[in-house]
């Protein structure tokens, strides 16, 4: 597919010597190689970071309004401050999918209805309202294939405590529901800390520490959707932390932690565990640890669910704000047995996690991070490849 190219952002100090140069100073996307999206602080300050040639560009499309919350490719699944959701390619200035109003959601329990330019829950069994949700609030993942079937896409959206998940496919005129509580729902599969979308098979995080996998390819009763996880026994066992991780943390201070799932090429689902540190000479620190279910014990007769730590991903890289796992490539700036990591999750509790755009090596246990982005009052940051 062809893409158009970014415009360069210039600096002040030869912005008048460079107004004639602008539109020759561009970026030729290379497919593969990663891309950051960038949001500043500022109304207009959308761009995107190449980190080969460590410069940040404007996007062809003015993307000011908008809040990004997951993308596949270089399309993007954007809601404005209205709670408008759309699907942009941008590095299109015409590539855009209106998506269904959050109202046409059809679900069991609530309805959806506008207030102002936030939306409110509203209880089918006696019209009383329930909680009023605004843009911020909002998390969401996106799947586009337009290659092959023309723009077919798939967009899973969640409010935090609403007990639901909307989706919707290519076609739809409205959103489905995908239930997280009620007896309907599995005990140690209710609730949604996290959601990896890859094709049409959805991965919840649950509350309870278990994966619940869903295939949403449609021609399913109940709703277009299947439920097709795998059985498990509790409890959910993590083994030990190793000395050297405990005489860390006792010797820091723990500021925040964050858990989050991912899914490798071969689908295989990890578990992510991210600790934030504060060292005694106030220097921030990360930690990571990747989980995946022992193999030994996925027959239904063993009692416990084990998991076991994953110490290297080989020749892969882990892309944490995609959810899922690449093939190594240094010529295409992607290093082997990494994370690659912005922030732990973009909601919680009506909170975001600080952001720190870096790359972690398994390995050796080493962070870089990429110190001209430093000199950018950043709001939220994304990794992802364009075509």
């Amino acid at each position: 597919m062809e893409t158009s190219p970014l415009k360069r952002r210039l600096s002040s100090p030869d912005l008048e010597s460079s107004k004639a140069m602008r539109s020759t100073l561009i970026l030729q996307p290379n497919g593969g190689s990663p891309l950051l999206m960038l949001s500043q602080e500022k109304e207009d300050g959308y761009g995107v970071y190449n980190p080969g040639d460590d410069r940040v560009y404007e996007t062809k499309r003015d993307l000011s309004g908008y809040r990004f919350l997951g993308s596949s490719r270089q399309w993007f699944l954007m809601v404005d401050s209205g709670l408008k959701l759309y699907i942009i390619d941008v590095f299109s200035e015409e590539r855009i999918i209106d998506l269904p109003p959050l109202e046409s959601f059809k679900g069991s329990v609530f309805r959806i209805e506008r207030v102002g330019e936030n939306v409110r829950h509203i209880f089918l069994s006696d019209s009383s309202p329930g909680l009023v949700h605004t843009a911020e609030e909002l998390r969401g993942v996106l799947w586009v294939d337009d290659e092959k079937n023309g723009n077919d896409y798939v967009v899973v959206w969640v409010f935090e405590r609403s007990g639901y998940i909307g989706f919707c496919k290519k076609g739809d005129d409205h959103y489905r529901e995908i239930k997280t509580r009620g007896d309907d729902v599995r005990r140690e599969l209710r609730g949604d800390y996290d959601m990896v979308l890859k094709g049409h098979d959805l991965y919840v995080f649950a509350t309870r520490e278990f994966v619940r996998h869903l295939d949403l390819s449609g021609g399913h009763d109940g709703g277009g959707f299947k439920d097709v996880s795998e059985i498990h026994d509790f409890p959910m066992w993590r083994p030990s932390l190793s000395m050297d991780e405990h005489e860390r943390i006792s010797q820091n201070k723990v500021i925040s932690s964050s858990q989050s799932i991912a899914v490798t090429r071969s689908g295989q689902v990890l578990l992510v565990y991210t600790y934030e540190l504060i060292t005694s000479d106030s220097a921030s620190q990360r930690m990571f640890h990747l989980y995946k279910r022992n193999p030994n014990h996925l027959v239904r007769k063993t009692y416990d669910t084990q998991l076991v730590e994953v110490h290297s991903l080989g020749d892969e890289a882990l892309f944490l704000d995609l959810g899922t796992t690449v093939p190594a490539d240094r010529t295409l700036g992607i290093e082997p047995n990494s994370i690659y990591f912005t922030r732990g999750h973009r909601v919680r509790h009506k909170k975001t996690a600080c952001l720190h755009i870096c790359v972690f090596n398994l390995a050796t246990k080493t962070i870089n991070s990429f110190p001209s982005l430093s000199n950018l009052n950043l709001k939220d940051a994304q990794w992802f490849f364009p075509s």
